[in-house]
């Protein structure tokens, strides 16, 4: 069987190996290449998908460093469970596979995020600096013309060095760079841009005053808002979707 895959190129489209990494992907997420099964060769992956064969090698080093394929010098490329992964970046990858993994994942990273940044908040109030003050009076309270997305995670990246835990502060860069990829479903409203303004302000204050409970619980809130309004807004498009889909499907069948 032979999979095509686009060449056109467009300033939207993923690059070739990227659509090749999308299709192996979902065939490893959903089970349809069993964990410990032997891929293809490269020249045959590179027939199937009707490309060269560079492309398959950029391709299969991407699943490697995902954790998702083991490849043995030699003999071959293996499937490995997903869920055994050690590279955090797997779960953007798996925001591809489908609607309800994307879901999924959006979920439980919002869920994670929520669980663990009220915490950096509090140790950020009582060990910032006062560098890290001014940094974060700035960019909170004094910069209206940074947009509102910007302002965001620069905000929760000043809170994040200021906790003084570097592994926080890594995991911290992880949270804000996956939600600054899906904050348009959240910043898309006017009250939600209002409510992060005002988070911005109750926050800076909270770490200044070095109280690390009204801190953590500032952070709390805003979260669990934030959550809510993105799950929201994410079940609401994919529901539109659907009745889109449904719709161009109706209007074919009866043409």
């Amino acid at each position: 069987m032979t999979t095509t895959i686009e060449h056109q190129a467009s300033a939207k489209r993923p690059r070739v190996h990227e659509q090749l990494i999308h299709v192996l992907l979902k065939r490893i997420i959903r089970g349809e290449m069993a964990v410990g099964a032997k891929l293809s060769t490269e020249r045959a992956l590179a027939a199937e998908f009707q490309v060269n064969r560079a492309t398959v090698r950029e391709a299969l080093r991407y699943l490697e460093n995902l954790d998702l394929i083991a490849i043995r010098q030699g003999d071959g490329a293996y499937v490995k469970n997903f869920l055994q992964s050690r590279n955090p970046e797997t779960a953007k990858a798996l925001m591809h596979v489908d609607d309800a993994m994307r879901y999924e994942i959006l979920t439980a990273i919002l869920e994670v995020r929520r669980i663990n940044s009220p915490e950096v908040a509090y140790a950020a109030a009582l060990k910032r600096s006062p560098a890290h003050l001014q940094q974060l009076e700035k960019v909170a309270c004094h910069s209206p013309d940074i947009p509102i997305l910007e302002r965001d995670k620069s905000v929760h990246h000043i809170i994040g060095i200021a906790c003084g835990n570097i592994l926080q502060v890594l995991m911290t860069n992880f949270y804000e760079d996956f939600f600054y990829d899906f904050g348009h479903l959240y910043f898309q409203s006017d009250q939600n841009i209002t409510r992060s303004e005002a988070f911005h302000r109750d926050i800076y204050d909270a770490i200044r005053e070095q109280n690390a409970g009204m801190a953590r619980d500032i952070m709390r809130d805003v979260l669990q808002y934030a959550e809510n309004a993105v799950l929201e807004t994410s079940a609401r498009n994919a529901v539109t979707k659907y009745v889109a889909v449904e719709e161009h499907l109706e209007t074919n069948t009866n043409a």
